[in-house]
């Protein structure tokens, strides 16, 4: 009935919409203002205020969710019994990527500030649907490895890193824009990619094979090409594998079904089955691990980032419902209580974005310092900050009460999304074994992030401690696989304080060093110890002024 006072609704947050995602985040405008040559400052900050208005538009959220609520569908065959393997998007999905290739989201190998902008877009655009920035991330880490054959590189980069989203499947020379997805796991081996079985048969033609075999993870398979593992003559092989021929002919890409995922559910993942499929080879034969290694450190740079999005998401969500609510004679926000969970949440996500876009500076600045430095913390930021990404999510999700266990609300969404960064492209343990190879082969990975780390020293007794336990660590390396979590979780607590201690204000790395690394803090959010001053971190991590 009309009127009715039992219909009226008081006491709701409004909805988070009609604001700048970018320009809200205080942490990650100031590490785009650090990380950026003055000359361009104004134009990157214009662009990616730019996409911070789309994504926290009522439309583009809308989109999001349509692109989760109506997932791919896969149709193997045509109406006459031809196959033909396609995956069918809701046109939402188009409008994301689209959007996506047009900010910029592949094409950071050839501007000034590329990375420090792209991975600012990324953490951005993750922050509205996470599923569609999987082909964005493919695409943009594809680059290094095509470029390591000059010829395939002059051919396929520029329709990797153009900003035309050019859809359906034709030849790419015929196409604006190319997107690129990856097929290297399978059934018997999952990360230890060596153990692949997909054989790769040399043709006529030199630097062309026939691919015969079976992959079980195939990002983004309406893409149009693939970069696939398989066993050539010489070893395990890098090769290009074509959606479409030159001729116009569809290759042998016989998807046989899209997996039921946790999350991610608006991204198509497919097992994929290679008959005589067409392929060329990128690098050399038997340099298959070689050829992608750079594609592999881009990739878990975006892992980070994404967990990043997620996370800063989450805070956004969970402070302006606080800010909003009404409970026990006041605002939420302002209940001790929950002040310290929210702070707490605050500075993981201040700390995740903080490192992730000091990792993005070091792809642009390229030097051999900085390739080293990336050698040792990229590995060590993504088990870390990928880890942290769930609990942020979920205990975002609890200070909505129930509100944060519905749909409508979003929270769901990013809880099913939150571990899955951890698992993509090496899960926690292939991670920490990562790091434990890169100290042992590579020493100058160790100097370059010591001295990273060197730069704060002095500024906080507790950091400077943790730095004297995390020698202590690496002095002893006898049966450190066994401890290999623990010495990697210190390094990227380490690093993530450095950084803190030398950009953040001073209360928020004043309570990062008391509880993260002063070890004055409990097992679950809201431990923060007393004698802090919180509500500058609350204040600071407002999605809306």
């Amino acid at each position: 009935m009309a009127g009715n006072p039992t219909h009226t609704v008081t006491n709701q947050p409004p909805a988070l919409v009609g604001y700048d995602v970018f320009g809200a985040d205080r942490a990650l405008v100031e590490a785009v203002d650090r990380h950026t040559a003055a000359e361009v400052l104004d134009e990157v900050r214009a662009e990616l205020s730019a996409l911070g208005r789309a994504a926290g538009s009522e439309q583009v959220q809308e989109w999001g969710a349509q692109a989760n609520e109506f997932p791919p569908r896969l149709r193997t065959h045509d109406r006459y019994g031809h196959r033909i393997d396609e995956v069918e998007f809701h046109p939402a999905w188009h409008r994301m990527l689209g959007k996506g290739v047009s900010a910029g989201l592949t094409s950071a190998w050839n501007r000034p500030a590329g990375h420090v902008r792209r991975a600012a877009a990324f953490l951005v655009w993750t922050q509205v649907e996470a599923g569609n920035c999987c082909p964005l991330s493919m695409t943009h880490a594809a680059v290094p490895a095509l470029r390591t054959d000059p010829a395939l590189a002059a051919e396929w980069e520029p329709r990797l890193t153009s900003t035309i989203y050019d859809r359906g499947l034709r030849p790419a020379a015929e196409k604006a824009g190319a997107l690129f997805g990856m097929g290297m796991t399978e059934k018997q081996g999952g990360s230890d990619v060596r153990a692949n079985t997909t054989r790769a048969r040399p043709l006529a033609e030199a630097g062309t094979y026939e691919l015969t075999g079976h992959k079980w993870f195939c990002s983004a398979p309406m893409s149009d090409g693939f970069l696939v593992l398989a066993q050539a003559p010489g070893g395990l092989t890098c090769f290009l594998v074509p959606r479409v021929l030159a001729d116009g002919g569809r290759n042998v890409f016989l998807i046989q079904r899209l997996k039921d995922k946790l999350g991610n559910r608006s991204n198509a993942s497919a097992e994929v089955e290679f008959d005589g499929t067409w392929a060329r080879v990128v690098g050399e034969e038997g340099r298959g691990v070689r050829t992608i290694i750079d594609m592999v450190a881009a990739t878990r740079l975006d892992c980070a980032l994404g967990s990043a999005g997620l996370m800063r998401q989450a805070v956004a969500q969970a402070v302006h419902h606080c800010e909003h609510r009404e409970a026990f004679g006041g605002r939420l926000a302002d209940k001790p209580l929950m002040r310290n969970v929210l702070a707490d949440l605050a500075l993981e996500s201040e700390a995740a974005t903080t490192l992730a876009l000091r990792l993005a500076a070091a792809h642009d600045d390229g030097s051999e310092h900085e390739r080293a430095f990336l050698r040792l913390a990229v590995p060590a930021a993504k088990y870390w900050i990928t880890k942290r990404c769930a609990p942020v999510a979920v205990e975002a999700a609890e200070c909505l009460g129930g509100n944060g266990y519905v749909e409508e609300s979003g929270l769901p969404r990013l809880v099913r999304e939150s571990p899955l960064n951890s698992v993509w492209e090496g899960a926690g343990n292939v991670q920490a074994l990562d790091v434990l190879r890169a100290l042992r082969r590579e020493p100058g990975a160790l100097d370059a992030c010591l001295t990273e780390i060197g730069r704060a020293h002095g500024a906080d007794h507790r950091l400077d401690r943790a730095v004297k336990d995390l020698f202590t660590e690496l002095a002893d390396m006898e049966g450190a696989e066994g401890r290999a979590r623990r010495l990697v979780e210190r390094l990227a607590l380490v690093l993530q304080g450095s950084l803190l201690v030398r950009f953040a204000p001073p209360e928020v790395a004043d309570a990062f060093c008391a509880s993260r690394l002063g070890g004055d803090r409990g097992a679950s959010f809201g431990t923060l110890p007393g004698g802090l001053d919180l509500a500058p971190l609350v204040e600071r991590a407002r999605p809306v002024s």
